[in-house]
């Protein structure tokens, strides 16, 4: 046998061989980072056999209950989320308390933004996820499938 016969080629998947799947992840009771972790690894396809980094493999992701996540310790009052206009003197902070009182999305959506590559393709990933504040979506007719999340509950202290 030659040398060209024993050697293995490197299999790399191209988008056309993406299979994407819808899940959904009721976020009631949930630990916000544990949570987002674990959706951030869905987003990325970083549960299939085939991932490859600089591919967008992931599978769409729907959050439902956003507005009862919850954070441990007294973190709720301690982190603050930073907004900035562009101008100067403009910079704004607002407690995770604050921002769940009033956009419950938008918490589930940084942390997970967060978690995700910088740059073209990260924006590409972000755009699976759906989140919504309260049980009702309008992704009924994907099908989505429940995302077990067993280890992503609070933890009696």
């Amino acid at each position: 046998m030659s040398l060209k016969e024993l050697s293995v080629r490197t299999f790399s998947p191209k988008p056309s061989d993406v299979d994407r799947a819808w899940y959904v992840v009721d976020a009631d009771g949930l630990v916000l980072g544990r949570m987002c972790s674990e959706v951030a690894r869905v987003l990325r396809g970083k549960h299939k056999p085939v991932f490859a980094p600089h591919v967008d493999m992931g599978d769409h992701v729907v959050v439902v209950n956003a507005a009862k996540v919850v954070m441990t310790a007294d973190k709720a009052d301690k982190k603050l989320y930073y907004r900035h206009s562009g101008y100067p003197g403009s910079l704004t902070s607002r407690t995770y308390a604050e921002l769940l009182a009033t956009r419950p999305e938008e918490t589930v959506r940084r942390a997970v933004r967060g978690m995700l590559p910088k740059g073209p393709l990260g924006r590409r990933t972000l755009k699976k996820l759906k989140v919504y504040a309260g049980p009702e979506h309008p992704h009924t007719a994907q099908d989505p499938q429940p995302l077990p999340l067993e280890d992503a509950r609070s933890h009696p202290a």
